[in-house]
């Protein structure tokens, strides 16, 4: 029997076509079909105020551009967020599973809320933006700056794993093409979101980029999408890249990822017919146009294991 892959356009989610009540873009797991990943962006105007639920999910609050306030469990979190994503990194804040919380802008502004079901309640805490580990992945034409503030290893939780990657226009990221659907000592099974943003030309022309996932005949799929700005594009398994970024238009994109495995690793495998490209870049510089407003990146030292 063939296996039927998952339809295309319940995958690639347009700017504004998963909007849901207070926000102007809501992943679900139940919405997504799968079982533990979320992501909603939240649009605040000037003194607005929002009132989050977290129910069975920890969250962690995303300045995508400006600043607010969150009031849970008693603490009191001032976020100084930064006017857009290309800014460089942002502080934020984690939210425990079965807590309410007040979100407050006092000038407006747009923010991520990444989820994932969780089993431990863990404390709110903050995150501040200069403890924020800023990566220069790949070479080359395949130069691109990883903000890990919510990885594995680098920030406590119970299940979410999320980072931002910033792709100069141009580049290929998310390359060679890996996957996360399998657990094994060397991959971990984690369904993933990418939230796209793409800076504007310099009169304001609006930008595009490219995003590619795909299968095996045992769990095919097939995603070959023109992304543009707020684009989601679902991963819930499959070899998944390149995140190409047009000439002239750099892009962003924030991963959100969580699975079913007791263990919060972020574990992947390349295509083995693309994985040569890393051997690469020993040979190549970084893209001197990296880091973007980072001063403090560096270059990775583990560029043969990472996406």
């Amino acid at each position: 029997m063939t296996a039927t892959a998952p339809d295309t356009r319940a995958l690639h989610l347009p700017a504004g076509s998963a909007a849901a009540g207070d926000y102007a873009l809501e992943v679900t797991p139940e919405s997504a079909g799968w079982g533990h990943s979320g992501l909603r962006v939240l649009e605040l105007p000037p003194g607005g105020t929002h009132t989050l639920h977290t129910g069975e999910d920890e969250v962690v609050v995303v300045p995508l551009s400006g600043g607010l306030v969150v009031s849970c469990d008693g603490e009191i979190l001032t976020l100084a967020g930064r006017p857009d994503v290309f800014a460089g990194p942002t502080d934020f804040a984690y939210l425990p599973r079965e807590a309410t919380a007040q979100l407050s802008s006092e000038r407006g502004g747009r923010f991520a809320l990444c989820s994932a079901r969780a089993g431990r309640r863990l404390p709110v805490r903050y995150g501040p933006a200069a403890g924020v580990p800023v990566e220069l992945r790949g070479a080359g034409a395949c130069s691109r700056q990883v903000n890990n503030f919510a990885t594995a290893g680098v920030f406590e939780a119970d299940a979410v794993i999320a980072c931002e990657v910033i792709t100069p226009g141009g580049n290929w990221s998310s390359y060679p093409p890996h996957k996360h659907d399998e657990t094994s000592d060397a991959e971990s099974e984690l369904e993933e979101i990418y939230y796209f943003e793409v800076a504007p030309g310099p009169q304001g022309q609006p930008g595009l980029a490219y995003h590619r996932v795909y299968g095996t005949p045992e769990r095919p799929i097939d995603v070959l999408a023109e992304v543009r700005d707020r684009d989601v594009v679902l991963v819930p398994h499959g070899w998944h890249g390149p995140s190409i970024a047009a000439p002239g238009h750099d892009l962003y994109y924030l991963n959100v990822m969580a699975g079913p495995g007791p263990e919060r690793a972020w574990r992947i495998v390349d295509d083995p017919e693309h994985a040569w490209v890393r051997g690469t870049w020993a040979q190549q510089d970084v893209d001197p146009r990296l880091p973007l407003h980072s001063p403090t990146a560096r270059p990775d030292q583990n560029g043969a294991t990472r996406p």
